[in-house]
């Protein structure tokens, strides 16, 4: 068995929970609002934009015998750079401030996430940002595939210009998705394999948290018209 193999297996349970979410289960049969797609893009704004940066501080943590990873990253670094403007542009073609989400931040769920991985990488290991970019590079390609059709046609015959960073991005992460395996499947240390499974165990749970989060939001509307009824 591989290492790429151990993983997807080791971290099923995790992946299975974060696929059972209800609003990413709505999101993929029924689609969802215009509103709703805002505040998912805006989520996605506020950890997308931290990747560069995380990469940075990964690589800045590297030492002698990291030269393979330290030049993955650095690759990961050209490749990521600008996807947070992706974003921003999808937000204005909905019609929302894209300048306002700029200007703000992400909600509690997505700091904690962006904070952990923080924690893990300056920590802990600096290889531990690779848990992290296997979930959140695989779930953006399941995203991509299972959902965004149903997110389009839910916005009708005329859907907005609004889906550059959900389908290219996907698109392009399948592409790192086979860059990672070739990495990790290289690493050949038992050690750096168990904090990349630890790290994306802690990923699903933390990335979960960010469509909890959504769908929170997207019950809280119907709970207030029904005490105020």
């Amino acid at each position: 068995m591989t290492f790429f193999d151990r993983l997807v297996t080791e971290t099923q349970s995790e992946r299975e929970d974060f696929r059972s979410i209800s609003v990413i289960q709505t999101a993929i049969s029924q689609g969802v609002t215009k509103e709703l797609y805002a505040k998912y893009l805006t989520q996605a704004y506020h950890h997308v934009r931290f990747t560069v940066p995380l990469l940075e501080c990964a690589l800045e943590d590297c030492g002698v015998g990291d030269e393979a990873y330290a030049n993955a990253l650095a690759e990961y670094i050209a490749e990521e750079s600008g996807h947070d403007e992706w974003i921003l542009d999808d937000i204005k073609a909905l019609g929302a401030d894209s300048e306002a989400v700029r200007n703000g931040r992400g909600g509690f769920a997505c700091r904690v996430m962006i904070s952990h991985a923080y924690y893990l990488v300056e920590k802990e290991s600096p290889y531990a940002l690779l848990g992290m970019v296997h979930v959140l590079e695989g779930m953006s390609v399941e995203l991509a595939e299972r959902a965004a059709g149903a997110i389009r046609a839910g916005f009708g015959d005329t859907p907005p210009n609004a889906f550059s960073y959900l389908t290219s991005h996907g698109a392009l992460d399948m592409e790192h998705v086979r860059f990672f395996e070739d990495l990790v499947n290289g690493l050949n240390d038992t050690e750096i394999e168990n904090t990349i499974i630890a790290a994306a165990k802690d990923f699903y749970k933390l990335f979960g948290n960010m469509f909890r989060e959504l769908g929170e939001e997207l019950l809280a509307p119907a709970a207030n018209q029904g005490a105020s009824a």
